[in-house]
């Protein structure tokens, strides 16, 4: 265990009101490519990029070819939790984290067991007819064929925000208000770059500022620890019930 992994275990033993804002780092290491980085999501056998098919405009123009790359690149039916998830599940069962505010979209938290989790970016386990709003699971989306319809005939959405879209109301105020309220707040995963996501942040009134990320962050020279690991990696080596395991 190194120095800065043991400081963590430290603040995590003597604080309770801890809140994890992770991104995509958090959920790579479940086999989930990161939306940023240089994988399979900007394989050039689509005619645009990422940016402009998860758009809300794209979606309702040229539907068919969004869900031909969403169905390909972001519904992913094999990943399973992975040590930080788990953790973080556990540190909630054990009083210590109050809230993981999140902004992937594969519902991972909850799949590890994790209750409070704010989904910044909606979840692709979530969709909705766009004309009478009757409800479909991630498998009806993920075998469709073409685009995905109703049993009334309308098209179905995913509850994830697009590009051109805002995020939802409730789920920011409950972000707002778990961030201002924490002693202890662990970025983790995360390059910080997506808004208005990564502004909840400048909300932190608490004590102890943790980044945890393989990669350099905005946030970095804020941190009162500051780990460049692997989050999985890092989570591993840490105990609920006091020291190392």
């Amino acid at each position: 265990m190194t120095d800065a992994v043991r400081k963590l275990q430290e603040l995590i033993d003597t604080n309770d009101n801890i809140v994890f804002f992770g991104g995509a780092g958090v959920s790579t290491e479940s086999g989930i490519p990161d939306f940023r980085s240089q994988d399979g999501l900007y394989n050039q056998k689509y005619d645009y990029p990422p940016e402009t098919i998860l758009s809300h405009s794209f979606f309702m123009s040229k539907t068919e070819e969004f869900y031909r790359f969403y169905q390909d690149k972001m519904l992913c039916d094999t990943a399973k939790p992975n040590a930080a998830h788990l953790k973080l599940a556990e540190l909630e069962r054990a009083g210590k984290l109050k809230a993981v505010i999140t902004q992937n979209i594969d519902n991972l938290h909850q799949m590890a067991g994790s209750k409070i989790v704010y989904e910044l970016h909606g979840s692709v386990h979530r969709n909705n007819c766009m004309r009478c709003g009757k409800f479909y699971n991630f498998s009806y989306i993920k075998e469709a064929k073409g685009v995905p319809k109703c049993s009334c005939g309308g098209v179905i959405k995913p509850d994830v925000v697009l590009y051109e879209e805002g995020l939802d109301d409730d789920v920011i105020r409950g972000s707002v208000r778990a961030i201002s309220e924490a002693q202890v707040l662990i970025i983790g995963g995360t390059s910080l770059a997506v808004y208005p996501a990564a502004g909840l942040i400048d909300y932190y009134r608490g004590n102890h500022l943790v980044v945890i990320n393989k990669a350099p962050t905005p946030r970095d020279r804020y941190a009162d620890l500051l780990i460049n690991e692997p989050i999985g990696q890092v989570f591993s080596q840490i105990s609920c019930a006091g020291g190392a395991q």
